[in-house]
């Protein structure tokens, strides 16, 4: 059995698989060049969202977590500069996300993803929707029908909440 390294670098050039290795070492690089500037706790309150024509966005779940962050951007924007000179890194920018940790916003998304399912699943089909849902029985990709079910109640509970709405 091959690993999964092997076969990506069957896929890939070896100068492609480089620079995929050298991000990655720069998106985990936060939480390192935040405790050696003395700001280790600001790390859990913000990330390195995207590296967009050399400036680093890095996004923050509170003002006050930016302020302290803008306390020392020279220093980390140094930091980024000598780790990384190949990615020509000229700024960075602070902007503030949802007010949620990064790490707290994919579980809470997870939660209310898990809770609309269980929810549709719980309610019985709608008569306007039974109709629809025999037609079903004609797909035989087990996967675009299961899609398809799902945009079909999106759909249907849309319209009923705009409608009740109204």
């Amino acid at each position: 059995m091959k690993t999964v390294g092997a076969i990506l670098s069957t896929l890939f050039d070896r100068q492609f698989m480089e620079k995929a290795h050298e991000y990655s070492k720069f998106f985990d690089s936060w939480e390192d060049i935040t405790a050696k500037n003395r700001i280790a706790s600001a790390a859990a309150h913000s990330r390195i969202k995207d590296l967009d024509r050399g400036i680093v966005l890095v996004e923050i779940d509170h003002p006050g977590w930016k302020q302290i962050l803008q306390t020392k951007q020279s220093k980390l924007l140094n930091d980024f500069r000598l780790r990384f000179p190949e990615m020509d890194i000229s700024g960075i920018s602070l902007i503030l996300g949802t007010g949620k940790p990064p790490q707290e916003e994919a579980k809470v998304e997870n939660i209310e993803k898990q809770t609309e399912q269980s929810r549709v699943l719980e309610e019985p089909p709608s008569q306007s929707s039974e109709p629809a849902m025999q037609g079903y029985d004609a797909i035989e990709d087990e996967d675009l029908k299961e899609k398809l079910k799902k945009l079909g109640q999106t759909v249907a509970e849309r319209e009923k909440r705009r409608y009740n709405n109204t």
